[in-house]
């Protein structure tokens, strides 16, 4: 982003008492996703000068979006969150007016989605808002064998739910058994996918796989408008979960994409598809080890730039303390971060055990800044 542009909307965030945060969790949502492309500024910027039919324009920007990505269909839904209700909806309604109109009452429908327990999660909930039950399967410890699915499948299963994340390192039922068990059974596999790009191949290794409905994010990894996100699969799927969904009254009514949205995230997936991901992970590597070289010299301190399939699809400096550490905890200094000006937000290693940053969308400016202030609160007591 410029710096016309970024003093723009600080200033403009400004009048109503909010300064910018240095967003060092990746693409969150909850900390604004990623800043958006300016080939979706000026997508969204172009569609709003004009009125079309929702409807329509929601079938040719999934076929548009299904044509770039070589699939068999597509449709942009309001975020990933979005896109798991109608996961749920397709799945449980279909295309049949009459179950549309009565959920979330799912009398006598399937309406069980299996899912791992390992990967229950806050946003399964968009499952159970359009009416679906969840069969957790699973052992202790995230490990869960095939006979469990196999033996919670039964008449009232709609689903099997698998979640590729971070969240969940991998645990669980993999998801080539999970697929070929569900199929035996005529059963449809739902895979949320929703923080996994890039890398880009991640847009197309679990349709190959044999899924038949996958979501992401628009406004994380493909930088499009926040609100979005994209269903990716199986053409009937896809179809009930557009008549599902806004503008018609099924339980997807209140996800409306907007004109402008839909025009910005396919302005963004094509740039995004176009771009050079070897560069770009060089340039997010590169704002890591700038973290990283700044704690060479701190006690107790161990840092690294990490990157993997599973924990950290993009680089990630991870800082962990070793037994010598004496000063505060994870907690305290990622708290002591947020507190201070400018905010900025960090994530922290499971149990305490180290700090996380996943520099996606900050200046270099912003890196140097949280790593002097970083170097500093690690220094302090």
């Amino acid at each position: 982003m410029a710096k016309n542009q970024h003093k723009t909307a600080t200033d403009l965030y400004g009048k109503i008492g909010i300064q910018p945060i240095i967003h060092m969790t990746g693409t969150t949502t909850r900390y604004g996703g990623t800043l958006i492309r300016a080939e979706a500024q000026r997508a969204m910027i172009e569609a709003s000068g004009a009125l079309v039919d929702i409807n329509e324009l929601t079938v040719k920007t999934g076929e548009k979006i299904a044509e770039l990505l070589g699939m068999e269909a597509a449709l942009i839904t309001s975020g990933a969150a979005g896109a798991l209700l109608m996961q749920a909806a397709a799945v449980i309604a279909g295309s049949n007016f009459s179950k549309i109109t009565k959920l979330p009452n799912t009398d006598g429908m399937k309406n069980e989605i299996i899912m791992n327990k390992a990967h229950r999660m806050g946003y399964d909930q968009m499952y159970r808002a359009a009416g679906a039950e969840i069969v957790e399967i699973g052992l202790g410890g995230g490990r869960t064998e095939s006979w469990e699915l196999e033996a919670a499948i039964g008449e009232n299963t709609a689903a099997v739910a698998h979640i590729v994340s971070p969240g969940n390192g991998g645990r669980g039922l993999p998801l080539g058994p999970t697929i070929e068990i569900a199929h035996k059974h005529d059963i449809p596999v739902l895979v949320d996918a929703a923080s996994m790009l890039p890398p880009r191949d991640n847009l197309y290794k679990y349709i190959r796989a044999g899924a038949d409905l996958v979501c992401y994010s628009g406004g994380k990894g493909i930088r499009g408008p926040q609100g979005t996100g994209l269903l990716l699969g199986r053409s009937d799927l896809i179809e009930a979960a557009r008549l599902n969904s806004a503008p018609n009254n099924g339980v997807g009514r209140s996800g409306k994409v907007s004109k402008e949205e839909m025009m910005g995230i396919v302005a963004a997936l094509e740039a995004f598809l176009a771009g050079d991901e070897e560069s770009e992970m060089a340039e997010i590597r590169g704002k890591c080890e700038v973290l990283v070289d700044h704690l060479v010299e701190v006690p107790g301190v161990i840092a690294t730039v990490e990157q993997d399939d599973v924990l950290y699809p993009t680089p990630y400096a991870v800082v962990r303390f070793d037994t010598t550490w004496r000063g505060r905890s994870a907690e305290q200094i990622v708290q002591a971060l947020w507190d201070g000006s400018p905010s900025i937000r960090a994530g922290e290693l499971d149990a305490g055990r180290g700090i996380t940053f996943s520099p996606f969308s900050p200046t270099n400016d912003e890196v140097e800044t949280a790593a002097i202030r970083l170097r500093e609160e690690l220094l302090k007591g």
